[in-house]
């Protein structure tokens, strides 16, 4: 700044002491002018790379396009104007069909709760009986919406079945019942005997994993369905009978005389069961899910279908007000393709997890299960839902 300070008053005295000249000699001046220039040069880094330019401001990214088969379910359910349900008939307090032809149970109800959360209208359910062998290939064929079958989430039915498991709903794990009077008490006494088991199961494979691991010998009596598999065991065509240990307490309930049975203390497998829909509908996989969570939330927020209503309009807890639709700016039903009042709907016509957990294995059924690791987490055991938010 000096420097160019100093010519710049340098300049001004030249012209005049030639001006001055010119005026005495009448002869023109040659002026020499000296300018300061100042040049950018663009450096090459080492290596010979390209200067660095300055980065453009980046377009903002487009929105990203939902996926091929986003959405489809939902559409083709409302379009028909009821969900197909695959599920089971043959396993009391699960999945059974009572005397006079109706379908109750544990995973009956978990097929009401996404009518609910669809039409408000439990009614709107198709029960489609399935066995074992053919459950996947009704869900990958579209036959059915939604698998919700006490099966057991393994790597495998994830990956080559065209299914994703959504949240277990019932945390399970394979026993062995046998007769009383047989005085078995442990795995190791059934060497050499004979055990009834249905086919196309996990138990089936965890059955042979466990004799093998013992070294033990045994016949599997394989039979289509569950039952056939229990009538061959109450007329004593094998030594005992293996399935999830949920199973077992349902079926020794239908036995002629249940008390002459019992089921071992041990457990031969994790067996987390949960409802499973095809692959390739983010959307329909999300309902399915978020609908299981919502009844694990209500249970945890003390939220009833006796006292729902009068929880959308007075409670003040903010996720509440969110899972119930309340909260007049925040509308998480929309995101699902559901009314904002979904959860309230599956709340009301079907319960909390405790309400179907009970009218279905409770201690007051003919299938009380002790719900142990099938409590809240707050409660000590493994439900636990993500927030509503």
């Amino acid at each position: 700044m000096k420097r160019a300070l100093g010519w710049l008053l340098v300049i001004p005295l030249l012209l005049a002491a030639c001006g001055q000249q010119a005026a005495q000699t009448g002869q023109p001046v040659e002026v020499t002018r000296i300018v300061e220039v100042t040049r950018v040069v663009e450096v090459t880094p080492a290596g010979g790379a390209a200067p660095v330019q300055p980065a453009a401001t980046p377009a903002p990214a487009p929105a990203p396009a939902a996926p091929a088969g986003f959405g489809e379910t939902l559409k083709a359910i409302q379009a028909r104007g009821k969900l197909i349900c695959g599920v089971n008939s043959q396993v009391p307090g699960f999945g059974f069909v009572d005397p006079t032809g109706a379908f109750s149970g544990f995973d009956i109800d978990y097929c009401k709760a996404l009518a609910a959360a669809i039409f408000n209208d439990v009614s709107k359910v198709e029960y489609r009986p399935l066995t074992a062998e053919q459950r996947f290939a009704a869900l990958q064929s579209g036959e059915i919406d939604v698998l919700i079958r006490n099966t057991t989430w393994t790597l495998t039915r994830d990956t080559d079945n065209g299914g994703n498991f959504v949240a277990t709903t019932f945390y399970d794990g394979q026993g062995i019942m046998v007769p009383k009077a047989s005085n078995i008490t442990k795995l190791e006494d059934l060497n050499g005997a004979t055990i009834c088991v249905q086919k196309g199961t996990t138990t089936e494979l965890n059955l042979a994993d466990q004799m093998a691991a013992r070294k033990l010998q045994y016949t599997p009596a394989v039979f289509e369905d569950a039952n056939s598999t229990f009538a061959a065991y109450a007329e004593e065509r094998c030594d005992a009978v293996t399935t999830d240990k949920s199973g077992l307490v349902s079926r020794r309930s239908v036995l002629p005389n249940p008390d002459d049975h019992v089921i071992l203390d041990v457990t031969l497998s994790k067996e987390p069961l949960g409802p499973m829909v095809r692959q390739g509908d983010d959307q329909w996989f999300d309902i399915v899910q978020w609908t299981v969570f919502a009844t694990f939330a209500a249970e945890e927020f003390g939220i009833t279908s006796q006292n729902v209503d009068q929880a959308k309009e007075s409670d003040t807890r903010p996720e509440v007000r969110r899972l119930l639709g309340a909260d007049p700016n925040v509308d998480l039903g929309a995101k699902l393709g559901l009314s904002k009042d979904w959860a309230a709907n599956v709340i009301k016509s079907v319960g909390n997890y405790a309400e179907i957990y009970d009218r279905n294995l409770g201690p007051n059924t003919k299938t009380a299960i002790p719900r142990g690791i099938n409590n809240l987490y707050t409660q000590g055991g493994l439900l636990y839902a993500p927030p509503f938010r």
